[in-house]
């Protein structure tokens, strides 16, 4: 028998935790057709993958690449680092259903909340769609060098049914409630994974552009559930929800965490499908908070409710200035300091009255999300007479001038017309402990991962969470084994997500493999970022790229060869039901 491609003597790890074996790859008409040995000459193209590990591609669930696929078919970050399968639409933010003349409103949703530039959106993204159905044909259309599948995003559902003010300021009225499960039924129709939702109250840490909370961050419970009682007749899809009403779930009360997790439990069991819960991590200042979220989870799970938690594992840092920053909002006083104009925002952060309630209020926002306590964090750029403070924390200056830390770096940022820049810690307040990590992500209800792609592009690159996890909980700490990464990593999201034939090496499924060199793994840069000017409307971004990965495959074609994108294009929209249909020929050996 002759393959399209043999990836020949390379250890192969095949997601499902079945121990490691040193095998060939054979591959036709995109999907893999043996594992096993391989006779000499049997692949018209062979890829020596002697001493490197073969996997399943990655499965990224949580990211915002819905603007970006459409100039950067490959979704980088993510793609540079081994994801070949990811979700659209996270977080009920997106960019369907939307009205002709809604859309730079929608736009606009996205520029704090996300922090992706509106002229970058407005020049890279061709709007050829009104309705759901219509996104995912476009998603159809266009190039792409990685799989998606694409939730239906809350946000945009309300405000398409309800209008911005009425999504923002009541419940729906029963007509409007039936109205949007009709879109939900027909978004499930032409393919939709399910439906997300941000409900993060009034504070929200992810606020819309003006400041105020995005429309389902205090959307009612039973608009919510009135969704959830969609997936429920219809039996599919699943729903994902960013749930802390007190606008932050690690420093949120034992009532205010209760009350969340209740409703998730309703959310459940209204749904009877899967609920992915966004997210869990652990934190050095709260060391029980995520074995309580896990402990919860097992509960759930043996009462019949399958919620999942997503972990956040990778070591992120933020590197910002207050030109942009805009991760404290669900401060007040932080918030409102931090919007308007350029001119604004200086006259704001100067102002002794406004400093002083951002004073008061500096104890709420020291935790995960943030980038930690103000005292950790170092100035890495300014100019002229601030040139001194470069490689200094901030607790550092404020003790040797004798001020608070809050005005120690307001002081600099506005005495640099915010351009100074200003690095986070390298694991912020959590995500300093590698065996408590690997505890919490090998457990069976949690997936690896947050990664945010696509969005938050001018602060980190958490894209790059997949190698970091190889690299410092395989490699390094060795507290996580290969076959339980890969496990997290590609099988466990896709059969959440509904990737129901991918995630896994087996005779039949997909080929959408990494090929990599896990001694040389690495993240460049390391420890930083490198700034690139490859946005639409000539704006830049903070990356993270990635060497180690010998190849990496989709649908049986090599889109990236050490590091550098091939020009191929063989990924595919997945439409929930095509998956379904496709896995049942699957699983019956067709």
């Amino acid at each position: 028998m002759t393959y399209d491609l043999v990836i020949r003597g390379g250890t192969v790890v095949d997601g499902t935790r079945l121990p490691r074996l040193r095998a060939d790859v054979g591959i036709t008409d995109g999907k893999v057709a043996k594992i096993g040995r391989i006779g000499p000459g049997e692949g018209a193209k062979e890829l020596d993958a002697t001493g490197l590990v073969v996997a399943p591609g990655f499965v990224d669930l949580h990211t915002h690449y819905d603007a970006q696929i459409h100039w950067d078919p490959y979704c980088t970050v993510s793609g540079w680092h081994g994801v070949t399968s990811l979700v659209l639409g996270n977080c009920g933010f997106g960019f369907a259903p939307v009205k002709p003349q809604d859309r730079d409103r929608a736009l606009l949703m996205m520029t704090r909340t996300e922090q992706i530039p509106f002229n970058t959106m407005k020049a890279g993204m061709p709007w050829a769609w009104e309705t759901f159905p219509e996104w995912l044909d476009n998603l159809q259309r266009i190039p792409k060098g990685v799989n998606c599948v694409s939730y239906v995003p809350v946000s945009p559902l309300m405000v398409y049914v309800m209008g911005m003010e009425a999504a923002k300021s009541r419940p729906a009225t029963p007509a409007e409630q039936r109205e949007m499960q009709r879109l939900l039924h027909e978004a499930m129709d032409a393919g939709a994974c399910g439906f997300s939702v941000q409900r993060l109250g009034a504070n929200s840490l992810q606020a819309d552009h003006d400041g105020t909370p995005m429309p389902t961050d205090c959307m009612a419970d039973e608009d919510v559930l009135a969704l959830a009682d969609v997936l429920c007749e219809r039996d599919e899809g699943f729903i994902q929800i960013t749930q802390a009403q007190a606008g932050n779930p690690v420093t949120a009360s034992p009532e205010e965490i209760a009350k969340d997790k209740q409703f998730l439990e309703t959310l459940a069991e209204r749904s009877q499908r899967p609920v992915l819960h966004n997210a869990i991590a652990v934190v050095d200042a709260y060391p029980d908070s995520h074995k309580k979220s896990i402990e919860w989870l097992h509960d759930c799970n043996a009462r019949g409710l399958r919620i999942y938690g997503q972990g956040a594992t990778g070591r992120i840092w933020f590197e910002y200035t207050f030109e942009d920053w805009n991760l404290y909002d669900f401060s007040p006083p932080w918030n409102h300091a931090t919007q308007g104009t350029h001119e604004e925002k200086l006259a704001k952060l100067s102002d002794p009255a406004i400093r002083r309630a951002m004073k008061d209020d500096y104890p709420n926002f020291m935790t995960v999300g943030t980038g930690g306590a103000l005292e950790t964090i170092t100035v890495k750029e300014a100019e002229g007479n601030l040139a001194g403070y470069v490689g200094r924390t901030i607790g550092e200056i404020a003790e040797t001038e004798g001020k608070h830390v809050v005005d120690a770096i307001l002081d600099i940022a506005v005495a640099g017309d915010l351009k100074p820049l200003f690095k986070t810690d390298s694991a912020g307040p959590s995500l300093t402990n590698p065996k408590a990590v690997s505890e919490m992500i090998s457990d069976p209800y949690m997936m690896a991962g947050v990664s945010d792609g696509g969005a938050h592009t001018k602060f980190f690159s958490a894209g790059s969470y997949t190698t970091d996890l190889l690299i410092w909980l395989v490699r390094e700490s060795q507290t996580l084994s290969l076959e339980e990464a890969h496990y997290h990593l590609s099988y466990l999201p896709a059969q959440a997500a509904g990737f129901l034939d991918r995630g896994y090496l087996r005779a039949g499924a997909p080929a959408d493999i990494v090929v990599y060199d896990l001694e040389n793994l690495k993240i460049v840069p390391e420890g930083g970022h490198e700034v690139v000017q490859d946005y639409p409307a000539g704006e830049w971004r903070r990356v993270q790229k990635a060497e180690g990965y010998r190849w990496i495959l989709v649908n049986g074609e090599v889109t990236f060869e050490d590091g550098e994108a091939t020009g191929a294009t063989p990924g595919q929209l997945l439409r929930n039901r095509e998956i379904a249909e496709t896995t049942l020929g699957l699983a019956a050996g067709g």
